[in-house]
């Protein structure tokens, strides 16, 4: 449900843009531990988009490595597997301090 609404939101702000019809690539940052799976990102934006004027704009993914910090030892680490289990303490309380972002970061028009 989280992923549907994540594309269908990403399309209606897009949708909404005054200049709509003439963006030709969307690049999108979306975190490795965010449950987004860019494959179906992309496939719902291919039925969102058919037949509006977006169908032809192209979705770029970047992304964004994940990194946590232990609450205990309060050690930076990266997150193996999507597991927030501290590999210097054992620890399994921990911030998220990157990771599960989604956002456009740029779009592009037609003759830009």
């Amino acid at each position: 449900m989280r992923l549907q609404e994540s594309t269908k939101t990403l399309f209606d702000k897009m949708i909404q843009h005054p200049r709509a019809a003439r963006i030709k690539q969307i690049h999108i940052a979306f975190g490795e531990i965010s449950e987004l799976d860019r494959g179906i990102i992309q496939q719902e934006w291919n039925a969102l988009s058919t037949n509006t004027p977006l169908e032809h704009a192209q979705l770029h993914f970047r992304l964004i490595t994940a990194e946590a910090q232990c609450m205990a030892c309060f050690k930076k680490y990266h997150p193996m597997n999507g597991k927030i289990h501290c590999p210097h303490c054992g620890s399994f309380g921990a911030k998220i301090l990157s990771g599960e972002e989604f956002y456009v970061e740029h779009v592009e028009m037609d003759n830009e």
